[in-house]
């Protein structure tokens, strides 16, 4: 490579460019053929990376080579059409395209001085998800590193609206202990938000599930009276719409209610279900998602972009100010209506929304709508597929998951789990759900086939059949 090692030449960029995107198309169509699961030896390839000293320059090229064979054997395969694990779906080639231009021009989205046509580009985005979400006009929002980061964005907005002097003194502006509540059945970065927000993990207050996996309103209505009773300080209630282990929905319109009237913030967390939004019936499915004080969604789910991109969604964009706001001699600029970096908790990041941006541009709602339905279909036929052959299906999820157990006597699910692990042919996981150890299957990826599905279904048939055969 002529020129500086670290700032190629245009004709030096321009044959590295070609040669990685070819490598990359054959590493990516061996993965569709290969193993989900990595097929690496670790002892190799920490001898391997061992001889990294950063003592000595080595040709670009070859370690482009090396890092793609080691991302080829040394990976859960989470773009592979038969991984049916956690919400980690193969991304959209629109969004892998988004990466490389915002790679290519690193810009830098604290101002919209410094880049206004990717503020501008994101903030679009984000009227269109508050349109689709029912939130009123003056709704506002943005871009995060995902649904943690969102969700952390409510929980603050929250404690700075209950008590505005939360900004300035934390917890100690509050007479007593503030506490939110979450399903039981939540994605628990809840308590880590908590911990970070200096309000203690005891703050969480974990709402038990209905049976079905669904927050239990009665006995959220009871925890409130109890906590007021005890000299605590509620401030939210967060509804998840799509748990991570079953894909369940709390009763949103229940939860809004409940929060309207004891003047609560009402979050929803719809990291994974948002993706409804999508298909024209989507506010009917998330019936009461258009009463949020705040939303959380997850771009990098159901709407498949690469990893991490997420959003937050509120009505009381004023409030994001009070939360972030701060000014500085060497900023250029201090725009409240429009400036990222007094509207959020990051400060310099990167240029999320286009992955998003040129994925609806390309797809449109209907597109995505489709991408949606495709999920949801297979599911369906991976429920019938296995019930016909004696398995339970035990969680009745509108989202595209299935929570399963074995026939009567056939080995326990972590069992079956890991032999078909151990084919490479497919990956599933275990979970809990109301107590019970199943098996978890979800559909992430737009590859996805009716043809995954049966190899899908044999593996776990098959697993099964040689678990009990072992235990007999």
């Amino acid at each position: 490579m002529s020129g500086s090692l670290l700032f190629a030449s245009r004709a030096d960029r321009l044959f590295a460019d070609d040669a990685l995107t070819r490598r990359l198309a054959l590493a990516i169509d061996q993965i569709h053929h290969g193993a989900v699961v990595p097929t690496f030896d670790p002892v190799i390839f920490h001898n391997q990376l061992a001889e990294f000293t950063f003592d000595t320059p080595r040709p670009l090229l070859d370690v482009l080579d090396w890092t793609i064979v080691q991302m080829g054997h040394g990976l859960v395969h989470v773009n592979h059409p038969r991984y049916f694990g956690l919400f980690n779906p193969t991304p959209t080639f629109p969004s892998e395209c988004a990466d490389r231009i915002a790679a290519a021009f690193n810009p830098q989205l604290a101002t919209a001085t410094t880049s206004p046509a990717a503020v501008a580009i994101e903030t679009h985005v984000i009227a269109g998800f508050i349109a689709r979400a029912g939130l009123p006009v003056e709704a506002r929002g943005h871009f995060t590193t995902g649904g943690s980061e969102a969700n952390y964005t409510a929980a603050l907005l929250a404690l700075t609206k209950r008590n505005p002097g939360f900004a300035e003194h934390g917890a100690r502006a509050f007479s007593g202990q503030p506490v939110f509540y979450v399903s039981a059945d939540s994605h628990l970065a809840w308590v880590k938000i908590a911990h970070q927000a200096g309000i203690g993990r005891a703050a969480v207050r974990l709402i038990k599930t209905d049976g079905q996996g669904r927050m239990d309103t009665e006995a959220l209505s009871d925890q409130l009276r109890g906590d007021e009773d005890n000299g605590l300080v509620p401030f939210m209630i967060v509804a998840t719409a799509g748990t991570t282990n079953a894909g369940m929905i709390d009763p949103l319109m229940r939860c809004a209610t409940i929060a309207q009237s004891w003047n609560l913030w009402f979050h929803v967390d719809a990291a994974w279900g948002g993706g409804l939004l999508a298909c024209e019936d989507g506010q009917d499915r998330l019936a009461g998602i258009e009463l949020a004080d705040s939303i959380t969604i997850d771009a990098h789910k159901w709407f498949a972009t690469t990893m991490g991109c997420g959003m937050f969604l509120t009505r009381w964009g004023d409030w994001l100010p009070a939360c972030f706001d701060v000014a500085t001699s060497y900023m250029p600029s201090h725009t409240i209506s429009v400036d990222p970096y007094v509207n959020s908790m990051q400060w310099s990041r990167r240029f999320l929304g286009l992955r998003l941006f040129l994925s609806l541009t390309i797809a449109g709602w209907k597109g995505f709508a489709d991408h949606v339905n495709h999920s949801l279909g297979l599911i369906v036929e991976l429920r019938q597929e296995l019930m016909s052959r004696g398995w339970m299906i035990v969680n009745n999820s509108p989202l595209g998951v299935a929570c399963m157990v074995p026939p009567q006597g056939s080995a326990d699910p972590a069992a079956i789990v890991k032999q078909v692990l151990g084919t490479g042919r497919a990956w599933v996981s275990t979970a809990v759900f109301e107590g019970q150890q199943v098996i978890r299957a979800c559909v992430t990826s737009g590859l996805t086939t009716r043809r995954d599905i049966t190899v899908l279904v044999n593996s776990l048939v098959e697993a099964a059949k040689t678990q009990e055969q072992t235990r007999a």
